[in-house]
C-alpha cells in the first residue's frame, strides 16, 4: 500500500494529528526551554513521567481499576501527569531556593523517578495485561494512538498553547534579563513555576506518543535548530515550530515507506534537519 492511501485509514489519520498537536507543543515550549539553559529538564520530567507511569499501572492493578469501564482511568497516564507536575515544581522549588545548579536538582528527580518507576512496574504480576508495552512506553508507539489518546493530547495542546500564547512577552523579558523583568514588575518566580509546570504537562502526555527516551530530544533539537538559524525570538520560535512539523510529517512517512520505528525516525529527522542547520549557520 503507497503513502497516499496509507493515509486514508484511521491509524495513520490519528498518528499524523497527534504528532503534529506534540509538534507545535514542544515547538514553542523548546524556545525557552532552550533559551534558558534547562535541556535536561526534558529527559528529567520524561523521566518522571516513566515513575509516574509506573505508579499509576500499579495502582489501576491494585484497585481493580483495570476492569473499570472508564477507559481513562484504565491508563497510567490519569497518574503520571500530576506526578509529572510534583516532580517539575519540586525541581523549581529547589532551583530556587538552594545553591544546587538546575542540572542537579533534575538529575536527583531523575533518578528517583526512574527508581520508583521500575520499582512499581517490577511489583506488578507479569500476567496481567496493562494495554500498553513498556517498550513503546520507553521508545514510542505513534502508530498506536487511541481516539482517547488523541483527545487528551488535543485537549492538552490548547492549554499549552493559550499560556505560551498569552505569556511569551513576560516570558521572553525573563528569559533574557529576569533581574530587570523583576523590577519592572514581572512576576518572574511564577512564571518560572508556570513554566515548568506546562513543561511537565506536555512531556507527559506527549510521551505516550513520542516515549519516554526520545521526548527530550524532541523538545530540544527543532529549538536548538531554529537557534541557529534565527535573529529574535520571534523568528526562533516560528522556525521551532516549523521544523518540528516538518521532521514530525517526513519523519512518519520515512517511518511508513521504510518500516522501521515512527518515533526515532521522527527524532532522527529532527537531527539531520539540526545538522543542516548547523551548516547554513556557519556560512
Amino acid at each position: 500500500m503507497g503513502l497516499i492511501e496509507a493515509m486514508h485509514l484511521g491509524f495513520m489519520q490519528r498518528a499524523l494529528a497527534a504528532g503534529l498537536l506534540v509538534a507545535v507543543m514542544s515547538g514553542l515550549l523548546g524556545v525557552f526551554v532552550v533559551q534558558r539553559r534547562l535541556s535536561f529538564l526534558g529527559a528529567g520530567l520524561a523521566h518522571a513521567a516513566f515513575g509516574g507511569m509506573g505508579l499509576g499501572a500499579f495502582v489501576i492493578v491494585a484497585t481493580g481499576l483495570l476492569g473499570s469501564g472508564i477507559g481513562l482511568l484504565r491508563h497510567p497516564l490519569w497518574i503520571a501527569v500530576p506526578f509529572s507536575l510534583l516532580a517539575a515544581l519540586a525541581i523549581a522549588w529547589v532551583r530556587a531556593n538552594t545553591r544546587l545548579s538546575s542540572d542537579t536538582a533534575i538529575g536527583v528527580f531523575f533518578a528517583v523517578s526512574v527508581a520508583l518507576g521500575v520499582l512499581f512496574f517490577s511489583i506488578i504480576p507479569p500476567d496481567v495485561n496493562l494495554g500498553l508495552s513498556l517498550m513503546d512506553l520507553l521508545f514510542g508507539s505513534i502508530l498506536g494512538v487511541t481516539g482517547s489518546d488523541l483527545v487528551v493530547i488535543a485537549v492538552v495542546a490548547v492549554v499549552a498553547v493559550a499560556f505560551l500564547t498569552a505569556t511569551w512577552g513576560r516570558l521572553s523579558y525573563a528569559t533574557f534579563d529576569d533581574e530587570l523583568a523583576r523590577a519592572d514588575g514581572v512576576a518572574t518566580r511564577r512564571l518560572e513555576y508556570l513554566l515548568f509546570a506546562c513543561a511537565a504537562l506536555v512531556i507527559a502526555v506527549s510521551s505516550v506518543v513520542v516515549g519516554i527516551i526520545l521526548m527530550a530530544a524532541y523538545l530540544v533539537i527543532p529549538a536548538a535548530s531554529a537557534r541557529l538559524l534565527a535573529r529574535t525570538l520571534t523568528q526562533m520560535s516560528v522556525l521551532s515550530v516549523v521544523l518540528a512539523v516538518v521532521s514530525t510529517v517526513a519523519g512518519l512517512a520515512l517511518s511508513y515507506l521504510v518500516d522501521v520505528p515512527s518515533g526515532s525516525t521522527i527524532v532522527l529527522t529532527q537531527a539531520a534537519l539540526f545538522l543542516v542547520a548547523a551548516l547554513l549557520a556557519r556560512r
